[in-house]
């Protein structure tokens, strides 16, 4: 479990770096110039990014929460 919302966690700023990137691509340009928002794939990769940091960060919550239970009742 512990290792799962790691893995995530890292995986989402590997995501958030990629989207920030791909944000300052000339093809973003390009999109943000005739439409006025960035491409689909940096917006994509951004949002994946967060919610895959979310999904971790709540993983390692809940499991220091019943690592916690867990030792009160020992």
């Amino acid at each position: 479990n512990h290792l799962i919302s790691i893995v995530l966690i890292v995986g989402g700023i590997i995501l958030v770096v990629f989207g920030v990137n791909a944000m300052d691509s000339f093809s973003s340009d390009v999109s943000r110039f005739f439409s006025g928002n960035p491409t689909d794939r940096s917006m994509w990769l951004l949002i994946g990014g967060i919610v895959a940091i979310a999904v971790g960060l709540i993983e390692e919550q809940s499991a220091a929460e019943s690592r916690n239970a867990i030792a009160v009742w020992q």
